[in-house]
């Protein structure tokens, strides 16, 4: 979940004072709005913060009660709400914690089987010391069963309803690569708490941790008769070898784990699941380049080990989940033609059936799915988002769902409308979507913004925009808003994935660029007031394509990459480049070199801002700092915002809102909008 940013955090974090700090030479003009249109920042920007947030649905096995989690205007906190979805008059209600001090950050909801209770993970002060709360349906009043000390997650109720399940780093930190990394001092490297499985008895008592210490787990599944896992797994540290992890089975009070199944090195693997009988393990394996942004095909492999059988082959579409409904029926989720389908499918015979289709998004941010199922699949709860209507919370029968949230029902969009565009280029069916401005009118022309999402496995899908660097707010201030994706993204299949596999700013900037030519052939938009942005992965097509072309006018440069070479040696994951470049930088350097943008930095015309976290572990600071010194020292119109204590996804809202705002403003001042 790492190269791509996720709509809004639900990780609650105390303010600070200084926000930011700026660096830019003198000779710089600032980038600030028009007169006119510093108000209409404020006001759409205003409206992107009222947004209500939802996460983590779930629903009951009896398919009777559903939970969701809800961001608390008031604390800051994370609210976890319980509805009884049979009951007409029945209004959702926060679940009460035992010890609540007015904050808390609740999360991770698992069933009991028989439906009467529920367990829950949940922090009630700033400390973010996650416990193990559980609660009755018939009260909704949870008490702590856990006294943990470090990094918990992944919390199940296990088939016999006697235990609950999680991973458990103690005395370990967490949160992946997004967060901001720690102050780098004393002997590196040294200090690893591998995630491992562990168990606890729902009345509370001694944790019992059943994986070995050596490994850390980053998924698991517990078999139906509760005698082994299923686990995702690789040596520490935790953050660097999700590329490198492995298919093991772990055979209970063993403490050893049986590796069935070593994926090739452009394939990462996600979502094991046993079926229902037993003998079979599903996972998800493709090129992924962030753990938690799921896509590939969909496999099946004996529970002993031997070779996986692909049961999604030359897939039109991403998988991005799935539950097992019978031994031989899978319900799975994916993206396709930039939006969502829900089908089965028959491991007989390979076939699957649409169940729906929409041109939305089954999230709020990111693209592992928020939606749930009962175990018989008859029902299921959804986050539902599009361009038209703002997340909200739905529930009932695949396809045929009732809203059960309100809490957006006033939201109005800052954009005309939204169309799916469709291009073909060098043999590749590639989609975009393309928001109008505000109270569109054909006859003018328009400035417009191009938007590349990050990944490169990602995707920009039709969810409703956030504070987070979201471009859609563009369209409120009189501007076309273009987001493509291009080949290396989801929603095509897994050939389409991996197309620009050591290629990269190759045949994806060409992708993209095509798809300005599209929209220039459909819409009025002015070829020389095109501008373009992104955010990691996006941020380095931004760095790259400013070396490459001077049709953008301006461009913003989030969380970019300047150098391949020297970040190979910077960043705290590594590991994710060997899929994609082949090999690592020492061996293969003329790979790295190619497509790195300082190597191509004299050719930079456009006015570019760079803004990056001050400690972002994935795409550290001194790569905005190199392109950065590069253009001031080229007399190239720069500007360097970084943001003190950020990582690679910014926690503060008024850091998020600030990012936002400053790259309205340069697109504002060079594009120059006229309404």
């Amino acid at each position: 979940m790492w190269w791509r940013i996720r709509g809004i955090s639900f990780k609650s974090v105390a303010s600070t004072g200084a926000l930011f700090f700026s660096l830019f030479p003198s000779h710089c003009a600032a980038a600030e709005s028009s007169p006119g249109h510093s108000s209409k920042i404020t006001e759409v920007v205003e409206q992107l913060r009222g947004v209500q947030r939802f996460n983590e649905v779930s629903i009951s096995p009896d398919g009777r009660w559903i939970t969701w989690t809800q961001l608390s205007g008031s604390t800051g906190g994370v609210d976890l709400y319980l509805l009884d979805r049979t009951s007409p008059a029945a209004k959702p209600h926060p679940v009460a914690v035992a010890g609540n001090n007015g904050w808390e950050d609740e999360s991770n909801v698992a069933w009991a089987p028989d439906s009467s209770r529920f367990a829950f993970l949940a922090s009630v002060d700033s400390s973010e010391q996650r416990q193990i709360f559980t609660a009755s349906v018939r009260t909704a009043k949870a008490r702590a069963i856990s006294d943990l000390k470090g990094y918990v997650t992944a919390l199940r109720w296990s088939p016999d309803g006697k235990q609950l399940t999680f991973l458990y780093a103690e005395h370990g930190g967490g949160g992946g690569p997004l967060e901001a990394v720690p102050a780098r001092t004393g002997v590196i490297g040294t200090d690893i708490h591998n995630q491992r499985i562990a168990v606890i008895s729902p009345e509370g008592g001694t944790i019992h941790q059943e994986s070995p210490e050596r490994l850390n787990v980053y998924e698991y599944d517990l078999s139906p008769d509760g005698t082994r896992f299923a686990a995702i797994a690789a040596p520490g540290p935790a953050d660097n070898n999700w590329w490198t992890a492995q298919l093991f089975v772990l055979h209970r009070n063993t403490a050893q784990m049986k590796l069935v199944y070593h994926p090739p090195a452009n394939r990462q693997l996600a979502i094991p699941r046993w079926s229902p009988d037993g003998k079979h393990i599903g996972f998800i394996g493709g090129l992924m380049s962030d753990a938690g942004f799921v896509g590939g095909d969909i496999f099946v492999i004996s529970g002993t080990g031997g070779e996986p059988r692909d049961i999604t082959p030359e897939s039109r579409n991403s998988p991005s989940w799935f539950a097992w409904q019978h031994n031989d029926e899978l319900l799975f989720t994916a993206s396709e033609d930039g939006g969502s389908i829900i089908g089965t499918l028959n491991l007989e015979t390979n076939q699957s059936t649409t169940l729906w289709q929409g041109g939305e998004a089954l999230h709020d941010g990111g693209n592992y799915p928020n939606f749930a199922v009962t175990p018989n699949g008859r029902m299921s709860v959804a986050i539902r988002t599009s361009w038209s209507k703002a997340p909200e919370v739905w529930a009932g029968a695949v396809g045929h769902w009732s809203q059960l949230s309100h809490a957006n029902d006033n939201q109005q969009a800052h954009w005309s409308k939204a169309d799916s565009l469709v291009w073909n280029n060098e043999g590749f069916r590639v989609q975009g979507w393309l928001l109008y401005p505000e109270n569109y009118d054909p006859s003018h022309r328009y400035p417009m913004v191009v938007s590349v999402h990050g990944g490169p496995a990602g995707e920009r899908s039709p969810a409703w925009p956030s504070t987070h660097f979201d471009m859609s707010v563009m369209a409120g201030l009189g501007y076309f808003v273009f987001f493509p994706n291009p080949r290396g993204s989801y929603g095509e299949g897994e050939a389409f994935t991996q197309a620009n596999v050591k290629d990269f700013g190759g045949g994806d900037l060409r992708d993209i660029l095509t798809g300005v030519d599209a929209v220039l052939a459909k819409v009025p938009v002015d070829k020389d007031r095109i501008g373009i942005t992104g955010w990691s992965y996006g941020g380095y097509m931004t760095m790259w394509t400013v070396t490459q072309t001077h049709r953008f006018r301006a461009a913003v440069a989030g969380a970019g990459i300047a150098d391949w070479k020297s970040y190979y040696g910077e960043n705290s994951i590594d590991r994710w480049m060997i899929p994609y470049f082949g090999d690592s930088v020492y061996n293969t350097p003329q790979v790295y070199a190619k497509s790195s943008p300082i190597d191509f930095i004299k050719q930079v015309k456009t006015p570019t801002l760079v803004v990056v976290g001050e400690r972002d572990g994935e795409c550290p600071a001194p790569q905005s700092f190199e392109f950065w010194h590069a253009l001031q020292t080229l007399d190239v119109p720069t500007r360097l915002v970084v943001y003190a204590d950020e990582g690679h996804s910014f926690r503060q809202p008024k850091n998020q809102v600030d990012v936002l705002q400053r790259a309205l403003a340069w697109f504002d001042q060079y594009l120059k909008a006229s309404t």
